[in-house]
């Protein structure tokens, strides 16, 4: 079947939205890193229709996400944009924000570094890049569940939990504005490009 479905995906959208309501109230337009099935885009871009939510993602998620478009359509959401760190350039739309959400720790250590540079170099001066996920602080797990899902992660060849402050040292140009503690052991970390 080509719509696949993340019960994760169903747990976080509403506590996110929430967040994003207020942060992304006066954005235009998003790019979404990591699209992933295609439900956060479905969700968020329904309930923020003052945004055009742009998807993008591995050409093998293409066909999921397009499959949550097409049953959920809407005139500000937008088929997902072929984009890997590493192998594609930076998108040729101009951005005021970009979202991401449980990507950082499914990345290997260089990607996630590119990420942070290469958001930091691309996002417009004065734009929000909103990064949902579990982070640890200060070197240490924020809780145990953290800390077995972490050895998991390794033992999938996933690239682990990152550090706060080690994404901190890889964003030069972005400041962290707001760390906000959200269910199940995540953050949502607000950075704003300067």
């Amino acid at each position: 079947m080509t719509k696949q479905f993340s019960g994760s995906c169903e747990r976080n959208q509403q506590p996110i939205l929430e967040q994003l309501f207020r942060l992304f109230k006066d954005r235009q337009r998003v790019l979404e890193i990591g699209s992933g099935t295609g439900q956060h885009a479905v969700f968020f871009a329904k309930h923020l229709a003052h945004i055009n939510w742009h998807t993008s993602d591995a050409k093998t998620n293409h066909a999921s996400i397009n499959a949550w478009i097409e049953e959920s359509p809407s005139q500000n959401l937008h088929s997902p944009i072929e984009f890997l760190f590493g192998e594609q350039s930076w998108p040729a739309i101009e951005m005021d924000a970009v979202f991401t959400a449980n990507t950082t720790h499914i990345m290997q250590k260089h990607h996630a570094k590119l990420m942070m540079e290469t958001i930091a170099a691309n996002l417009q001066k004065g734009g929000l890049f909103c990064q949902y996920g579990p982070f640890n602080i200060d070197g240490k797990y924020t809780s145990e569940g953290n800390r077995e899902f972490d050895l998991h992660l390794a033992n999938e060849g996933c690239g682990g939990i990152r550090d706060i402050n080690e994404l901190t040292q890889w964003a030069t140009g972005l400041r962290l504005v707001e760390k906000i503690s959200m269910p199940a052991n995540n953050f949502l970390l607000v950075w704003q490009r300067y």
